[in-house]
């Protein structure tokens, strides 16, 4: 079992900031511009065919948000586990392994889901999460509204599930579960590689 001890609980790492600040300036930018500059046509990720769809989207979808919740979810988490993993990568294989599992969500969504545009940071930080659990998988989680502590990892895999449950289902709830599953499955290669001197940790 691994437990995290982090460097400078107060500190708040350079990329995480970056990415918040970022995140939040690009959705006011949004819902104060989008009717005159068009940004959601420019920056949320469309589908191949719907005539919309350029490589760039790939990455500028995971800074687009649909709304304020939206945003303030995907940010509270970001910086939850984000930090952490920071703090313990440094911030350039952090942002690294972000971009990566942003990028790869997004394919998967256009691969699964080829028919709606996506936004969101989800896929990246699911990324974030599942490499959370997979480093950390003993740590206990208060996961809304499961009353009771649950394991980082069975958090994850419960996580996964419903992504592939809802995606599979082709639910109806404007939730992007292929970016989701994209991203954590990429996490997860990620850290497996990068974790090669400790892979019993995930027991």
């Amino acid at each position: 079992m691994t437990e995290f001890r982090s460097r400078n609980f107060q500190a708040l790492p350079i990329v995480i900031k970056n990415l918040l600040i970022i995140n939040t300036l690009v959705f006011l930018a949004t819902i104060t511009l989008d009717d005159s500059l068009h940004l959601s046509e420019k920056l949320a990720l469309f589908p191949i065919r719907s005539g919309y769809f350029e490589v760039y989207q790939l990455l500028t979808y995971m800074f687009m948000h649909a709304g304020w919740w939206h945003l303030i979810f995907n940010m509270f988490v970001l910086w939850m586990f984000g930090t952490q993993l920071e703090n313990l990568w440094g911030p350039k294989r952090f942002i690294i392994f972000y971009l990566i599992c942003g990028i790869a969500a997004g394919v998967c969504e256009l691969i699964f889901t080829p028919s709606a545009p996506a936004v969101g940071a989800s896929g990246a930080i699911m990324g974030v999460f599942a490499a959370f659990g997979y480093l950390f998988p003993n740590n206990l989680l208060i996961i809304f509204p499961i009353p009771i502590p649950i394991k980082a990892k069975w958090a994850v895999i419960g996580l996964m599930a419903l992504d592939l449950f809802g995606g599979v289902s082709k639910t109806a709830d404007n939730i992007a579960h292929f970016a989701h599953l994209g991203g954590a499955i990429t996490g997860l290669i990620l850290v497996w590689i990068w974790n090669r001197s400790n892979r019993r940790t995930f027991y």
